[in-house]
């Protein structure tokens, strides 16, 4: 079966619909889908149920779907960074479900795993178990909770070989691969696509058999969420600009010259 699509746009087609639920990699912004997240906006589906570790930021990633108001629930674990879900939830525009990271985490991870449900302690006595099973287990109390199967699951991995097999880099491995296997269909957006067989087997962190449509998106913009730098590495940022400059007010200088000796 031929995993390879021209487009985002071309890898979406004919499996999302209006009222799925999708669920989409990320940690941050980093690691997310930019080109499957924009193809998804373009696709004008509407009353979504989205899974993600958080909702983006105002304009991009998740936040360009916030925008279009095709989202219609999110199950997230941190949404602090976006002041329109902040504004669509307050106004009741926008349903939630918050969920603990490692419990949301291991949701999807059961998913994958075909595993309907688990116990955990996390939440027990909170919000978090309200309306949910509780048993006692060696003393403890503990909330089950449901796993996540996802109609379809967008991720971003560094690299693909032609079977599907995905290589992720650092933190995009956070949540990726669980979202990946979680889903029943899934799609995966890469910078790099191999011929089978080039990735040694021991590098592979996703097998093939989870992954359904692969596309290349080369060269991401993987904006950065906060930019911290220290007040050292913002002189020294701040000197090699002004060396920049010096040399090309040098170089203007010299060609000017260099057009009056002419």
């Amino acid at each position: 079966m031929k995993k390879v699509f021209p487009s985002a746009a071309a890898a979406l087609t004919g499996i999302v619909r209006d009222g799925q639920l999708l669920a989409v990699g990320g940690f941050g912004l980093c690691g997310i889908p930019e080109a499957l997240i924009a193809a998804l906006r373009d696709s004008k589906v509407q009353g979504l149920t989205v899974i993600s570790n958080n909702a983006g930021v105002d304009g991009f990633g998740l936040g360009l779907l916030l925008e279009t108001r095709q989202i219609k629930r999110m199950i997230s674990s941190y949404v602090g960074e976006n002041k329109e879900f902040e504004r669509q939830y307050l106004a009741g525009e926008l349903e939630l479900e918050f969920t603990p990271q490692g419990t949301l985490a291991e949701k999807l991870r059961a998913g994958g795993a075909g595993i309907p449900a688990f116990f955990t302690r996390t939440g027990v006595g909170t919000l978090v178990a309200e309306g949910k099973e509780t048993r006692e287990f060696d003393g403890h109390v503990y909330v089950m909770e449901r796993s996540l199967v996802p109609d379809v699951s967008l991720v971003k991995a560094w690299k693909a070989d032609k079977s599907g097999n995905l290589v992720f880099r650092r933190t995009a491995r956070n949540f990726n691969p669980a979202v990946a296997m979680a889903g029943k269909i899934t799609v995966a957006e890469v910078e790099e696509i191999v011929e089978t067989g080039s990735i040694d087997p021991d590098a592979v962190h996703l097998p093939g058999i989870y992954v359904h449509r692969i596309v290349l998106n080369a060269h991401p913009e993987k904006r950065i969420e906060k930019r911290t730098v220290s007040a050292a590495a913002t002189a020294d940022a701040e000197k090699k600009a002004a060396a920049i400059e010096a040399e090309k007010v040098i170089a203007k200088a010299a060609d000017k010259a260099g057009e009056v000796q002419k």
